[in-house]
């Protein structure tokens, strides 16, 4: 990584604790990605984009912020990113998803919370994430109780405005939703000082979209049966979606997607003949949170997609372009945001239909459902989803994990016998 340091000083980062974060990820990554066999020479750039991921971007945005632009930092796929930009702001993904925020979290918050909370907040309270450092606002959303009241936490120490997401799916709680929608415009209009109008968020609705689309795309190869990108490379570059700039973001894509037509063309796959195809399904994997990827794919299967806030479910549907007006198109994100079937609401039979057809398009072998630990909603709603995969005939596996590599051995000796049932 370059030399970054003045711009963390400004930051008021502790730069001594952030330097034993920054000495400790290229060995993890080196470990977990380039140790990998025949990659495609796209992922060339999602590795710059990691080895400079506390500088590059953060850069980026220090100096759109020294031109008046303001960054607000977001934690949900419910928080609509295309309102943030049409106001000229930009918006980046904040969820932590390292071991090495928790214990910072943990000073302020109860320990049996879900690691992604704590991470979270410990990133900003330890001052280890220029990310964290930087933002002028954070979005926040009600997604579940610990998020909640992390918020009221968060808001202790920065501005944090927090979206009122409906539990549940009807009419009134897509119109709900709208009018938050709307709530959050002029919020955003407020810090930004601009007027979002129905040409500039029909531009953001496009630019997103582009994004989105550049994703579909890629995880289209997935669906194929010899992938010519490994999971961890696709679970790598959705990461990076969170916080890359949206239309950079979509060209690399595309550009490694134009490769990968190449190496279908070629016949060249990134697995063994006969791998075990497996669909990851439940809670959220933020960066660096690369571990059950990685035990799968090391014990021999595939990993071919996430039903996951962190995969399919960040992308899967469109917001409608053809609107013209302002409120048309508020209404428009409402519709596709609430097609986002997150286990917080009731009922949510959508999610379980949502599993079953991600397992039929990607030619799914098993599931293997995740829950993160303390996160009470997905552990939860798991006995549904296993029970319902089990009489549908689809094989399934629950893992409970955290940040932590101590369950590691554990994990993989049940992810190898799970795959040996799958043989026999």
């Amino acid at each position: 990584m370059a030399d970054y340091r003045k711009m963390w000083e400004d930051l008021n980062m502790d730069l001594e604790t952030h330097d034993l974060l920054c000495e400790a990820l290229p060995g993890a990554f080196g470990d977990v990605y380039l140790s990998q066999e025949n990659r495609p020479e796209g992922m060339g750039y999602y590795n710059f984009v990691v080895s400079e991921i506390h500088g590059v971007r953060p850069a980026e945005l220090v100096e759109a912020q020294k031109k008046g632009t303001k960054v607000f930092g977001t934690f949900c796929v419910y928080v609509p990113d295309e309102i943030v930009f049409a106001a000229g702001g930009i918006a980046t993904g904040l969820c932590g998803g390292s071991q090495f925020w928790v214990p910072g979290g943990e000073k302020v918050l109860p320990a049996a919370t879900c690691p992604l909370i704590k991470a979270s907040i410990g990133a900003r309270l330890d001052r280890t994430c220029p990310f964290f450092s930087l933002a002028d606002i954070f979005v926040g959303e009600t997604t579940c109780d610990g998020k909640k009241k992390a918020w009221e936490i968060l808001g202790q120490h920065a501005p944090v405005y927090v979206m009122d997401l409906p539990q549940q799916k009807r009419a009134k709680d897509v119109a709900a939703w709208a009018d938050e929608i709307r709530a959050f415009l002029a919020k955003v209009e407020e810090v930004t000082g601009k007027k979002v109008t129905a040409e500039s968020l029909a531009a953001s609705i496009k630019l997103i979209n582009g994004k989105r689309r550049a994703l579909q795309r890629l995880y289209n190869f997935r669906k194929l049966p010899n992938p010519p990108i490994s999971g961890k490379d696709c679970l790598l570059i959705s990461q990076i979606a969170f916080y890359d700039d949206p239309t950079r973001f979509a060209e690399m894509t595309n550009k490694l997607c134009d490769e990968l037509d190449a190496r279908v063309k070629d016949g060249v796959g990134v697995y063994a003949k006969g791998a075990k195809r497996i669909l990851f399904t439940g809670t959220p994997m933020a960066i660096p949170n690369w571990k059950l990827h990685h035990v799968v794919e090391t014990e021999g299967a595939a990993v071919v997609g996430e039903e996951t806030c962190t995969g399919i479910r960040y992308f899967d549907n469109l917001v409608d372009e053809s609107q013209t007006t302002l409120d048309g198109m508020i209404n428009a994100l409402a519709e596709r945001y609430m097609k986002i079937n997150c286990a917080c609401f009731t009922p949510n039979t959508a999610r379980i239909d949502d599993i079953k057809r991600y397992a039929e398009e990607y030619k799914a072998d098993g599931v293997i459902d995740i829950n993160l630990k303390f996160c009470t909603l997905y552990d939860v709603e798991g006995f549904t989803v296993e029970k319902t995969l089990k009489e549908d005939g689809i094989p399934v596996l629950g893992l409970e994990t955290d940040y932590n590599d101590e369950d590691a051995a554990q994990l993989r000796t049940r992810v190898g016998a799970f795959l040996e049932m799958l043989d026999a």
